[in-house]
């Protein structure tokens, strides 16, 4: 390897990871990447002028993820983690084909998880990604003789975005989108959104104790491991700190984000540039994660 080559693989390693999410959900998945890949940079994304992602049509989360993405890549990153369920089920294989990066959704490597866990498995997740079956399609891949239940769950996110994960009405929705799915005698949970976890505390009062439950985000963050070092860019050098940019109002996530990471972070507000006039050029395909 020349100097200039090893000069370039250096570069790469110290670049960052981008993660993007609607708001505070991908947290989670920011979380289990200190926990796991604690050498590694990271720059966060939380559309939240936009949130809730679970409501919106197709066309628009596609829409939203190009914007993010490419604006991403303008900060340089070496990749792209969808800390986003609905995001993951709606475009992340038309995301892999048009841009030449690295892009890991969270629904595969959070439905693999759950395969080896159990055999009736309840899907709590946003109206959209419940409503793509992707996670039914992505366990059924995997072995097609279990038994899979989605629920929607649309209140969910407007109640972890309001920080109002205590407040008694929450558990009240919470049995109520819950109650189907014990119906069901179901045995393993994911959470299909990575908001959700953010509920475990509400969730662990209603199941019973020989339900397991699944965070996708431990299990992404495992395949982003992965991944670096098949391609030699896992970072073994001092990082940066965590930079954390958002669309809407940087001291509501500040706020927000404080209880579940321990800090309260600077955040930078961010307009993405919209890319309704501008096409979007094709690039290679990525192998699935």
């Amino acid at each position: 390897m020349t100097l200039d080559q090893k000069l370039m693989t250096f570069h790469q390693k110290q670049q960052r990871i981008g993660i993007f999410d609607s708001g505070v959900g991908g947290l989670t998945v920011l979380r289990e990447l200190y926990r796991q890949l604690p050498n590694e940079s990271i720059l966060y994304f939380g559309d939240t002028a936009r949130l809730p992602y679970g409501t919106k049509t197709p066309a628009e989360i596609l829409q939203f993820v190009r914007e993010i993405i490419n604006w991403m890549l303008q900060q340089d990153v070496k990749m792209i983690m969808m800390a986003c369920n609905t995001s993951s089920a709606l475009a992340l294989e038309t995301v892999r084909a048009e841009f030449n990066i690295p892009i890991l959704g969270i629904i595969l490597p959070g439905a693999r998880a759950a395969v080896k866990h159990g055999r009736r498995i309840g899907v709590i997740a946003t109206p959209a990604t419940a409503a793509s079956n992707a996670y039914r399609r992505a366990i059924l891949e995997v072995d097609s003789t279990l038994q899979v239940w989605q629920v929607g769950c649309p209140e969910f996110v407007p109640l972890i975005e309001q920080n109002r994960i205590h407040d008694p009405y929450t558990t009240i929705v919470a049995r109520e989108y819950l109650a189907p799915l014990l119906q069901q005698g179901i045995d393993t949970l994911i959470y299909g959104c990575t908001h959700y976890p953010h509920l475990e505390p509400v969730v662990c009062t209603i199941l019973p104790r020989t339900v397991k439950s699944i965070d996708p985000a431990v299990h992404l963050v495992a395949s982003a491991a992965q991944e670096l070092e098949l391609m030699g860019l896992h970072n073994c050098s001092p990082l940066l700190p965590t930079q954390f940019c958002v669309s809407g109002c940087p001291q509501h996530f500040a706020q927000l984000s404080l209880q579940w990471l321990g800090f309260t972070p600077i955040v930078e507000k961010v307009v993405l540039p919209a890319l309704l006039n501008q096409p979007v050029p094709l690039k290679s395909m990525h192998s699935d994660i």
